[in-house]
């Protein structure tokens, strides 16, 4: 297998760590804009070479196009924000590879009832292609992170193994990160983290379809395992949502995320200010007039996600909570899969989110290396069967576990 990953930040650079471990591929071009974070990910891996830096504009179709045909990659991991995955998806289909991303194409709100009724929702866009996939015979893999990715892994696992019917697939993310020395100190993307919060949260009910509700909707507090704890979760705009009733039959499905009052505060305080738009706005410098996004004055105002991991402290989870009946009785459990910032660090040198987010997409690529799975279209990890992941994530060193709690 020879890959083309696009964007070594934070995950992208963890994920060059993760697969340095494993032998199940032939090459790796790290590509990104900058070409000295390319150059930085791929020096920190002792000579290996397997692995080769380059420089590639994510937005430009074309240009990653050739760079998937000078280096005869068969598949390409976008590891960028949200922003280019439709041209990396579509430069993927146009080279003959298949593709694997971690968040999916931009939703776009009802422009009349934004919090009661769906518009353009996350991979319409992906979904709508999945014919040119198919005729291709070639897979885009899409959602394959942690959320989304192994929470939907749990999902069908769940269908297929623990339940005869489900009531209600609800992920459940949370943790008790904390990090030294800053009041507000993103552990992931903030442009990524505006999107997905600020945006309307999706929900869906086997008799209704998909609906939207409002930003921080359904307040709950969940109990989190490993010593988190309880934390106060709410609806967020997420990509499980509308992946798992594709392919899991059940009545209802919701993410719900563990974002506290400060950070939701804030959050609000972005939006209030205009400070959450991507449209650019005109400013002076001592250039002149610019055009800039006030997102990316926010993301470029915080400290990089990446670097954070010295700094903090604590354990994050994902997970699905999955509710219904096996054999005519209630059950009720929690799949999940936590990762400790410390042992993280000591590890692969990269902090908790990050590297859980990034150890998915390598487990998924060495299914597809070797054959476990294998398809073509446009399909969701759901589509696939769950216990050779699993397996393979316990393998990598990353246990999953699973709470009754009926």
């Amino acid at each position: 297998m020879r890959i083309l990953l696009v964007g070594a930040g934070g995950v992208g650079t963890a994920v060059t760590r993760i697969a340095a471990r494993r032998p199940f591929f032939e090459l790796l071009v790290v590509a990104d804009y900058d070409p000295a974070r390319a150059e930085a990910a791929v020096a920190a891996l002792d000579g290996d070479a397997r692995f080769v830096a380059a420089r590639v504009d994510a937005s430009d179709r074309d240009a990653v196009r050739a760079l998937l045909a000078e280096h005869r990659c068969d598949v390409l991991l976008n590891a960028t924000d949200p922003r280019f995955v439709l041209p990396l998806f579509e430069a993927a289909l146009a080279a003959g590879a298949d593709y694997l991303d971690m968040a999916m194409s931009l939703s776009h709100p009802h422009p009349e009832r934004p919090y009661a009724e769906c518009g353009e929702k996350l991979g319409d866009a992906q979904f709508a292609r999945a014919a040119e996939w198919e005729r291709a015979g070639r897979l885009a893999l899409v959602g394959i992170g942690v959320e989304p990715g192994l929470s939907d892994v749990f999902a069908r696992h769940a269908a297929d193994e623990l339940f005869d019917e489900i009531d209600e697939i609800g992920v459940r993310d949370g943790a008790n990160l904390t990090v030294e020395g800053y009041d507000f100190a993103p552990s992931f993307s903030i442009w990524t983290t505006i999107e997905e919060c600020l945006n309307p949260p999706v929900v869906y009910e086997r008799d209704r379809g998909w609906f939207t509700t409002a930003p921080f909707s359904e307040p709950e507090v969940f109990e989190f395992p490993d010593g988190i704890g309880p934390v106060e979760c709410v609806n967020v705009e997420h990509e499980e949502v509308l992946l798992v009733p594709r392919w899991v039959d059940a009545k209802r499905v919701t993410f719900k995320y563990g974002l506290g009052e400060d950070f939701i505060s804030k959050l609000r305080t972005l939006h209030d200010l205009g400070l959450d738009r991507t449209e650019p706005v005109t400013v002076g410098s001592d250039r002149g007039a610019v055009a800039v996004s006030p997102r990316d004055v926010v993301a470029a105002s915080l400290p990089d996600p990446a670097t954070l991991g010295p700094r903090m402290r604590g354990k994050t989870c994902a997970g699905t909570w999955v509710t219904g009946t096996k054999d005519g009785a209630r059950r009720e459990v929690y799949l999940y899969h936590v990762v400790d910032n410390e042992w993280s660090m000591r590890e692969y040198g990269s902090q908790a989110v990050v590297w859980q987010t990034a150890i998915n997409p390598v487990v998924a690529l060495e299914l597809l290396a070797t054959g476990a799975w294998s398809g073509a279209g446009v399909l969701g990890p759901e589509a696939f069967a769950p216990q050779p992941f699993l397996d393979l994530l316990v393998e990598y060193g990353s246990p999953w576990g699973m709470r009754e709690d009926g």
